[in-house]
């Protein structure tokens, strides 16, 4: 059996997940309620993937490291080795994460950014979305999607509003054989 892969993210009512600068200041500016579902779904997982830039912005911004108790995989292709929270990753993210699939564990949470998300998005990777819509027009920034994704049936598990955010979640409909 494969593990899944669980995409949890914001983004903003035009399909930003971040300013052109990676700047993220807006998400703390929502008028949110409670932790929108994150302990449950933070629960469910045991593996973490991200890239560079997602790494070096929770680095930079939150303290002490958040995703400690965690197996965390950082693809780069600047840094290798590990440190003490995380193991740089210096292959190719769609073939390293199809071995990590097959392995024992809980789910996977692909964190970001958008380059592993689209790449995960053409070979069909996540099978869970949890989207949280923030009250933003951002204009412009880092598309959540890039476009020219294979088709995929979604089902609706849940909608809840946390404040003025609105998460939708959604599995995706396995293929009849």
């Amino acid at each position: 059996m494969s593990r899944e892969i669980i995409l949890y993210i914001a983004t903003s009512v035009d399909g930003f997940i971040a300013k052109e600068n990676d700047d993220l200041q807006w998400l703390e500016e929502a008028e949110g309620e409670g932790d929108a579902g994150y302990s449950d779904m933070y629960q469910s997982i045991d593996t973490i993937i991200m890239g560079k830039r997602t790494y070096d912005w929770v680095v930079d911004h939150i303290e002490p490291f958040p995703y400690s108790d965690k197996k965390c995989y950082v693809f780069s292709t600047s840094q290798s080795g590990e440190n003490e929270h995380v193991e740089f990753v210096n292959e190719d993210v769609v073939a390293f994460t199809k071995k990590l699939r097959e392995q024992e564990g809980a789910k996977i949470w692909m964190v970001g950014g958008a380059g592993i998300l689209d790449a995960y998005m053409k070979e069909r990777l996540i099978d869970e979305f949890i989207i949280t819509v923030t009250p933003h027009l951002l204009g412009s920034g880092i598309p959540m999607l890039k476009g020219n994704n294979p088709y995929q049936d979604l089902e609706l598990v849940n909608t809840k509003r946390y404040g003025q955010m609105v998460q939708m979640h959604y599995k995706v409909k396995k293929e009849a054989k």
